[in-house]
């Protein structure tokens, strides 16, 4: 391996995500695994911009792996964005010895790694660390299969109390550009009907939808949709427009939110970050930059950042396929 890099950096940014602590984990241990040093970098690209570092070992890791959140805190930083801001962060990293970088987060944060690798040719790498799973060259993002099995524990338990009023539920989860939360928890949940960004149901076809299902003699409804669909300007909104044309439907709002993002990380998620972890120390010790390591079937693969920021994730359509048969 190149003995150029001796130290690394690593730090979360933009929105947490469950298993964002188990990949700094990653990170700290296969350093260390490799005799080089590791710097924690606090509050993201701004902290790289006031020198907030920290030394971490093996022992700094401890009981991490089970916590969502992360350690190291995470901030947007329009500092940043400007060539004085990255001026400075550059200079700390250099001050402080640190040779390269390991950021965790999403598309925001590896635009900012992209942008520093090209002004500076300093070795980034990123991890994939956004419960949306809106990342591409990568199946899964670290934090979406946690939220995945939150958003179904939820929605079972609206299941009960819709079952028990005889109502129509609209939950609400997170996707503001893509769907794959509200699809695959809609399904796994057995929703009757799913509302994602990248398919446009059209108010009429969703209320048609709603009839056939009292029709059938369905007494109560889950309707998934995510923040990003485009059938209505909000979900209240939709919840009026149901009321006005079906009266008799008893309908209510569920906004899941930001509980979406906590929570300790399911076992696949804490797995996931660990192998992302150990191949993004030991791609920057190959000489490698500029990449995200992300999962590929079940091998673990690197994507130019580039390609990361810049393409998208497509909607699973054999999923589509499988929701419309079964809200049948």
């Amino acid at each position: 391996m190149s003995k150029t890099i001796k130290k690394i950096g690593v730090l979360t940014s933009g929105g947490d995500s469950p298993g964002m602590n188990a990949a700094i984990r990653a990170v700290v241990r296969t350093c260390a695994y490799h005799h080089i040093e590791c710097i924690g970098i606090y509050r993201g690209y701004q902290g790289m911009i006031e020198g907030d570092f920290k030394e971490m070992g093996p022992r700094s890791v401890n009981n991490i792996v089970n916590k969502g959140g992360t350690i190291l805190k995470s901030a947007r930083s329009k500092e940043f964005m400007t060539p004085e801001g990255r001026k400075k962060a550059h200079q700390n990293l250099i001050t402080a010895g640190i040779d390269g970088l390991v950021v965790i987060g999403g598309d925001g944060s590896f635009t900012g790694a992209e942008v520093f690798n090209s002004e500076y040719g300093f070795p980034v790498m990123g991890i994939p660390g956004t419960i949306d799973n809106d990342i591409y060259g990568t199946s899964f993002t670290l934090g979406y299969d946690t939220a995945l099995n939150t958003v179904i524990e939820v929605i079972d338990k609206i299941r009960d109390t819709a079952s028990s009023h005889n109502r129509l539920f609209f939950v609400e989860v997170m996707g503001r550009d893509a769907g794959h939360i509200a699809l695959n928890a809609g399904i796994g949940a057995g929703a009757e009907e799913i509302l994602i960004p990248e398919e446009n149901l059209g108010l009429e076809r969703l209320l048609d939808s709603l009839k056939k299902s009292k029709a059938s003699g369905k007494s109560s409804s889950i309707v998934v949709i995510a923040e990003g669909d485009k059938i209505g300007k909000n979900v209240f909104e939709l919840k009026d427009y149901v009321e006005a044309n079906l009266p008799e439907y008893d309908v209510r709002v569920s906004v899941l939110g930001h509980m979406q993002r906590g929570g300790s990380p399911s076992c696949f998620d804490r797995v996931l970050a660990s192998r992302l972890g150990v191949k993004a120390v030991e791609s920057l010790l190959e000489g490698k930059s500029n990449y995200m390591v992300g999962l590929s079937g079940d091998k673990i693969n690197l994507t130019p950042l580039e390609h990361a920021i810049k393409n998208h994730t497509e909607i699973d359509r054999e999923l589509l396929r499988v929701s419309e048969i079964m809200s049948t």
